[in-house]
């Protein structure tokens, strides 16, 4: 095996060998005494968390591993950056408590199961359009539209917007991807700049019109919230639609793209799914995003020194969380290397560990991908991909770009 050193998690080129490789990187860091610190060139580096108990713990005490100055990036961002990208996700106490206040308030699975019908109908609608396409490219056809559309019309965006959204959260998450560059060739500052202000723009118009013309979506609910006194001011409803549409949008989609994948390749599995669809899709949803953990980490910064496991991490040190390397820990999980839809119990934190920063959006995440792999392997249940996925060049997101498909 590489040095663990030499293979800098930090690097694009590691991220882009294949699954087994990384596997067998990560089981090596699971199983060193020592933890491992991973340089960077130009900034302090970072000791990488791969444990499921170390990933846990540090989720559990937010106010030792903060999520300041950014969770989602090894680098603290530039100010160009900064001024969009600072979300709730990226905050701790008391502003991520009062944000995530008001925004829990609207944002309920209650507030997610009035729009069931919604996800039903166009689960349906996309089932019927790829039966009467044929082979395609299951991620543009299938898996993209599923959750872009629901959170675009749980937020009142018309469908004029949708080229532009995609284009932003592609431009966002993959932003070390030769295949997604500004049209101009723009450098990588310029691109996440403008890709953020197009976002915050659209809901900034948006938040405005609501307060005046109160209609029947989320932003209207975010935006008349009142929580002991409290309410969103514009930036950060506009902070929290980047998060929603960036975070919610990939994640989901990835996580569809990722069970067609996995079921391919597994074809036991695959069986036992179209055997009994209704019994054995909850499991098989929980399996995928274990298995594929769509959100690959999220950073901290010590805020006082920590012992953690046995080793001291100092005030200012920054860790990186792997929960994908968490989710292959074979102290909590049997074989964690199977695919398994039986698995059983399935403690996985493919929607982040316990404590104040797990996903706000797993409810509808788990909805969307429940309701379309339910319609996909009930109408067209030889459904298979036809070819190996190509993977996005990004560590921060398992992305998928493409994935044939055929029935």
């Amino acid at each position: 095996m590489p040095s663990l050193v030499e293979t800098r998690l930090s690097s694009l080129d590691f991220w882009a060998t294949p699954q087994a490789e990384r596997d067998e990187v990560f089981a090596g860091l699971r199983s060193a005494k020592d933890p491992v610190f991973c340089p960077l060139q130009d900034e302090p580096g970072f000791y990488a968390l791969t444990r499921y108990e170390q990933v846990a713990e540090a989720s559990r005490r937010p106010e030792v591993f903060s999520s300041e100055p950014t969770a989602v990036s090894l680098v603290d961002p530039p100010e160009a950056i900064a001024e969009y990208s600072g979300s709730m996700i990226s905050m701790d106490d008391p502003r991520h408590a009062r944000l995530r206040r008001i925004v829990s308030r609207s944002f309920t699975p209650r507030m997610v199961e009035r729009f069931a019908g919604d996800v039903t109908v166009l689960a349906r609608r996309i089932v019927d359009e790829l039966a009467e396409r044929g082979p395609c490219d299951f991620v543009e056809h299938v898996a993209m539209p599923m959750p872009l559309r629901i959170i675009c019309s749980m937020m009142g965006i018309p469908d004029s917007e949708y080229d532009g959204v995609i284009d932003a959260t592609n431009m966002i998450l993959a932003i070390g991807d030769p295949d997604y560059v500004g049209p101009s060739g723009e450098d990588r500052i310029t691109t996440l700049r403008d890709r953020f202000a197009h976002l915050h723009e659209l809901m900034g118009d948006l938040g405005r019109l609501r307060r005046e013309e109160p209609a029947d979506d989320l932003v209207t609910a975010l935006m008349h919230a009142n929580v002991d006194g409290e309410s969103l001011t514009t930036v950060e409803l506009a902070r929290f639609f980047t998060l929603l549409v960036v975070a919610g949008n990939e994640t989901t989609r990835n996580a569809l793209s990722h069970a067609l994948a996995l079921l391919t390749a597994n074809p036991d599995q695959h069986a036992l799914l179209v055997a009994d669809v209704e019994g054995r899709l909850p499991g098989a949803v929980e399996e995928v995003v274990r298995y594929a953990t769509p959100v690959t980490w999220m950073r901290r910064t010590l805020s006082q020194d920590y012992d953690l496991q046995g080793h001291v991490y100092r005030t200012g040190e920054r860790v990186v969380l792997y929960y994908n390397s968490a989710n292959r820990d074979d102290t909590v999980f049997k074989d964690p290397h199977t695919f398994d839809i039986r698995r059983s119990p399935n403690p996985h934190i493919g929607f982040g560990a316990p404590g104040p920063h797990f996903c706000l959006g797993a409810h509808l995440a788990r909805r969307e991908v429940t309701v379309l792999l339910r319609e996909l392997y009930t109408r067209l249940p030889d459904l298979h991909a036809t070819a190996a996925p190509v993977r996005q060049r990004t560590s921060f997101i398992n992305g998928i770009k493409s994935l044939p498909c055929a029935f």
